[in-house]
C-alpha cells in the first residue's frame, strides 16, 4: 500500500487549516487517513505549523512520499535534515549525541530566524499604525481649520448683512414716513376740494 504524507483541508470557506496526514495514496483527499502527524494553519502569519517530527521521520524511513507542500512543510520544520542525520548515525558516520547537537543546532538558528521574522513583521505592523495616527492628527487638524474658517465666514456675513439690513432698514422708514405725509397731504386737499 503506497503511503502519502499530504494535507487534510478543515477550517471554513476562505479561512482554511490543514492538518498534516499519513494516508493511502488512493484515498480520497478528505478521507480516511493512517496517522494525524501535525497541523499547519496558513491563515497567521509566519504561518503556524505544529508537527510531529519523529513521527514523520518514521514514516519517511518506512517509505512515505510527501506531496510538494508536505515536503516544503517537513524541510521548513526540519524533519527531512533529523531523517538525513538518522540515515549517517546507521551508516556509523555519527554518533547519536552528535547527531542530536547538529539537529538541535539548526533548530536554534531556525526559531532565531522566525522570531526575527516576527519581530520585523510587529515593527512595520506599529510603524503603519503610527503613520496611519499622524494621517488622521493631519485630517483632523485640517478638518478643524476648515470648520473654523468656515464658521469665521458665516459670523462675517451676518454681521455684514445685519449692518447692512439696520442701513437699508432705517431708508424704508423715512420713506414709509415720507409716503404717509404725502398722501394724508393728498387727502387733506381732496378733502378741501370736496368741501368747496
Amino acid at each position: 500500500m503506497p503511503v502519502k504524507i499530504r494535507l487534510q483541508r478543515h477550517g471554513k470557506k476562505g479561512k482554511p487549516f490543514y492538518w498534516i496526514i499519513a494516508a493511502d495514496s488512493r484515498a480520497k483527499r478528505d478521507g480516511k487517513y493512517l496517522e494525524k502527524i501535525g497541523v499547519y494553519n496558513p491563515n497567521t502569519n509566519p504561518a503556524t505549523i505544529e508537527l510531529d517530527v519523529d513521527g514523520a521521520v518514521k514514516w519517511l524511513q518506512n517509505g512515505a512520499q510527501p506531496t510538494d507542500t508536505a515536503r516544503a512543510i517537513l524541510s521548513y520544520k526540519g524533519v527531512l535534515l533529523k531523517k538525513h542525520l538518522a540515515a549517517g548515525v546507521k551508516k556509523g558516520a555519527l554518533t547519536e549525541e552528535e547527531a542530536e547537537k547538529k539537529f538541535q543546532a539548526w533548530l536554534e538558528e531556525k526559531e532565531g530566524k522566525i522570531d526575527a521574522k516576527k519581530e520585523n513583521l510587529t515593527k512595520e505592523q506599529e510603524a503603519e499604525k503610527a503613520k496611519a495616527l499622524e494621517a488622521e492628527k493631519a485630517a483632523n487638524a485640517k478638518r478643524e481649520a476648515e470648520a473654523k474658517a468656515a464658521q469665521e465666514e458665516t459670523a462675517a456675513t451676518d454681521e455684514n448683512y445685519e449692518g447692512a439690513a439696520v442701513t437699508e432698514g432705517s431708508e424704508p422708514e423715512a420713506n414709509v414716513e415720507k409716503e404717509v405725509a404725502t398722501e394724508t397731504a393728498e387727502e387733506a386737499a381732496t378733502e378741501e376740494k370736496k368741501d368747496a
